[in-house]
């Protein structure tokens, strides 16, 4: 699923019409849509619904809206902020015996209070993609009273699946569902800037294909939960935008087969390097998930002096115990490995190492990311093939947590480690490994800074955080579409980490594992806080849940 600009859907809808495929025919289709997401939320028989017109497209999406929803037998009434003299959508719904009104005279703002007050549904159709500039003047007014009655019935705005549950399951007399055409009166598109005069949507119907600002904050805190509409444009017309929403499709698509005569070497091997003496539940954790995404061997390297402690918490993978001083990896663990790694698929390197000398010192050599020595006290560099150790043959790589921090403070590394290997960074750890003195820096265009570095790395960044953003050197970009408290906890990365380099073990391409592996990791938390909440819940329930997200899916 594609991810566009406002720029991008207005070329799309133009080519569309150009082609044969209209701009009225699109109309029908996205407000038909848009009764379509109403009616499969409740039976809309006999229920008041208010529809917010705009002078518009947006508007006249709304209007077909409200003329399907009529035929439905509902009470349907039409509040237009300007006047549409001669609109056919406008003539059929005074026909179909929907009540409108025209904004912005004293006594039709205390008729749009009345109607807010009685309304079961209120439909914003005011103002669509197009329309960037701040809110002031009638539409002010407007959206003051409908936001003011809402509140008054339903309280503070919450953002995405809990605000939809809370709807379901409450009086609709006591509390409307807000329904967005392509979303609320007041977003930016583009950057996810919100107006304050917005009113916050249950949900957000957008057309043809969701917009960059669906996905940026605070705009997507008032998107509630986001549908997709068809509206017919040729897909083909979008086949250049390389920045995606990964959806279920997309992913199940992508999960690995489970023949009936499998054994475990079907679903091949995965080596995990983690844990120290401060850490050692980052170990299990990466080590479960990646069983949990249904690897069939996980072997687990953890510091020789804690594997007492992991194995108590873990049997079901082998484990390789490795040299270290006083509970952390030394570089003699890297020539263990060196001996070990071979006939493994897939090697996960970081959680849990931590940051002491002796840890960074062996994640440089196991990831032959070295620097050169020099003999300065001579005034020459040594050849290369005095200056650098064997290289170590590798699998396919995930460099998470620590084993990132040990590179960023490497010049070069990128170009040393083998590619394309799969990046995991939190903000902090992108700050570090772009060496910026300030990582508030990120959020301001998170997509086009992972798409910036993973082209300049020549490695696979998955920058961690809400709207998880996974970028491919080649420049193909795919956002997560999870925004989840509950998986802002200590441990979280250790899942995701395992879950992906479970995937790549078995046989995903390296670009694939990490969407699918960060998509089941995404699915498993959603799934998590709507059975525990989004307080209180740890990295284990995610873990725990892996399985439930795969079965989704499938």
């Amino acid at each position: 699923m594609k991810l566009v600009t406002v720029e991008q859907m207005r070329r799309i809808e133009q080519l569309s019409d150009a082609a044969g495929h209209s701009y009225a025919a699109m109309m029908e289709r996205a407000g038909t849509a848009v009764a379509v997401a109403i009616e499969s939320r409740m039976v809309v028989k006999n229920k008041r619904i208010l529809v917010l017109v705009g002078p518009g497209n947006n508007g006249g999406d709304g209007l077909v809206a409200a003329r399907a929803l009529r035929e439905a037998d509902a009470e349907v009434s039409c509040y237009l902020f300007r006047d549409r003299p001669q609109d056919p959508l406008l003539i059929a719904v005074g026909e179909q015996g929907c009540f409108v009104a025209v904004a912005p005279d004293d006594l039709q703002l205390r008729v749009l209070r009345r109607l807010v007050k009685g309304a079961h549904v209120i439909v914003d159709a005011l103002l669509g993609t197009g329309t960037a500039r701040p809110i002031e003047g009638d539409l002010a007014k407007i959206l003051d009273i409908v936001k003011s009655q809402v509140q008054a019935k339903k309280g503070p705005a919450t953002s995405g699946l809990v605000e939809i549950v809370a709807v379901l399951t409450s009086s609709h007399e006591a509390s409307p569902l807000i329904v967005a055409v392509d979303g609320p009166t007041g977003l930016n598109y583009d950057t996810g800037a919100l107006d304050p005069a917005a009113i916050p949507a249950d949900v957000t119907v957008t057309l043809a294909y969701p917009k960059f600002g669906h996905f940026a904050f605070p705009g997507a805190v008032a998107c509630g939960q986001l549908v997709v509409a068809d509206i017919g444009a040729d897909p083909k017309l979008a086949d250049n935008i390389t920045l995606e929403v990964a959806d279920a499709e997309m992913i199940r698509a992508l999960l690995p087969a489970r023949p009936a005569n499998a054994h475990k070497g079907t679903f091949g091997k995965a080596m995990i390097v983690a844990g120290s003496i401060y850490y050692s539940g980052a170990a299990a954790l990466a080590a479960q998930a990646a069983t949990r995404v249904g690897t069939g061997l996980v072997t687990l390297c953890p510091p020789r002096s804690i594997y007492g402690v992991v194995a108590s918490k873990l049997t079901e993978v082998t484990y390789q115990p490795l040299p270290d001083d006083m509970g952390v990896l030394n570089t003699d663990a890297a020539n263990v490995l060196a001996e070990k790694v071979e006939g493994y698929q897939a090697l996960l390197v970081g959680p849990g190492l931590s940051a002491e000398k002796e840890a960074v010192a062996f994640v440089r050599r196991l990831l032959n990311v070295e620097p050169p020595a020099k003999k300065a006290h001579l005034g020459f560099q040594l050849s290369t093939a005095e200056a650098e150790p064997d290289k170590l043959t590798l699998p396919p790589l995930v460099v998470d947590a620590d084993a990132l921090n040990a590179l960023a403070e490497v010049d070069g590394w990128a170009e040393r480690l083998s590619r394309p290997s799969i990046l995991t960074p939190h903000p902090g750890e992108m700050a570090r490994l772009m060496k910026l003195e300030d990582k508030s820096s990120l959020d301001q265009d998170r997509v086009e800074t992972a798409r910036k570095m993973a082209m300049e790395w020549g490695h696979i960044v998955i920058l961690k955080g809400a709207f998880t953003v996974i970028a491919h050197p080649q420049g193909r970009t795919v956002i997560l579409p999870f925004a989840n408290p509950a998986l802002a906890t200590a441990g979280s990365g250790d899942v995701l980490a395992g879950a992906i380099v479970g995937l790549l073990a078995q046989g995903l391409a390296p670009f694939e594992a990490a969407m699918c592996g960060a998509y089941l990791h995404g699915l498993a938390g959603e799934i998590a806080r709507r059975e525990i909440g989004d307080a209180g819940a740890v990295a284990g329930d995610a873990l725990a849940r892996l399985p439930a997200a795969i079965r989704q899916l499938r």
